[in-house]
């Protein structure tokens, strides 16, 4: 799965917007479906409800990973902003 993880990391950025990163994901979600049609499998088909979990669980994860990023960030800015008012002058 790590490897389905690193596409969808792949795909999307932290300079993206929520709007533009939902609709990238989207885009995979059709993908699936796709593939589980093109596989034949019954909408039924327990293994079509776990894929589909695990695209949801892996783009809950890279949207944790964006958070946090844009998260350190704005606390790095914020301490550089600081660490500027605090320099001797």
């Amino acid at each position: 799965m790590s490897d389905f993880t690193d596409l969808i990391a792949r795909a999307v950025s932290p300079s993206m917007s929520r709007a533009e990163r939902d609709h990238v994901y989207g885009v995979i979600r059709q993908a699936v479906v796709r593939l589980q049609e093109r596989e034949a499998l019954a909408p039924d088909e327990p293994r079509v409800a776990l894929q589909r979990h695990l695209v949801e669980e892996t783009i809950r994860d890279v949207e944790a990973d964006i958070a946090r990023f844009l998260a350190l960030e704005q606390m790095e800015k914020a301490a550089a902003a600081q660490a500027a008012e605090n320099a001797p002058r």
